[in-house]
């Protein structure tokens, strides 16, 4: 298994920067596919971005596509969400989230219970 720990969350103003990043721990980081998810208050859980195995495979939600960019460093065992012209709407608890897969070249998955392992979230705030 796999912990995961997330940090880079804060205040920020609408049109700012912000990188995310998810530290994990074990010799296994490579054999997961990771995803960041978010969750707003009063809001369901949702998808925000994923990338696969190797790193190769990236799938965004529409919302943040063009702003947001997810990377990896299988090396380092971390993953990372950067996150620029930030919106109002960015606002939530942002999680990171490890699925086991198979496949070094599987692409990620865009539903959260298909992952195994979550951190435990990083507050971002974006006021207007």
């Amino acid at each position: 298994q796999v912990a995961l720990v997330e940090s880079g969350g804060g205040l920020i103003q609408a049109g700012g920067s912000l990188r995310l990043s998810c530290a994990a721990s074990g010799r296994t980081f490579s054999d997961y596919a990771m995803g960041w998810f978010r969750q707003a208050p009063g809001k369901e859980r949702e998808f925000v971005a994923g990338i696969g195995r190797s790193g190769s495979n990236t799938y965004y939600a529409d919302s943040v596509k063009g702003r947001f960019t997810i990377s990896r460093d299988n090396g380092k065992n971390t993953v990372a969400l950067q996150m620029n012209s930030l919106k109002s709407e960015d606002t939530a608890v942002y999680y990171c989230a490890a699925e086991r897969v198979a496949s070094y070249y599987s692409p990620p998955h865009v539903h959260g219970d298909e992952y195994d392992y979550w951190g435990q979230g990083t507050q971002v705030t974006v006021s207007s």
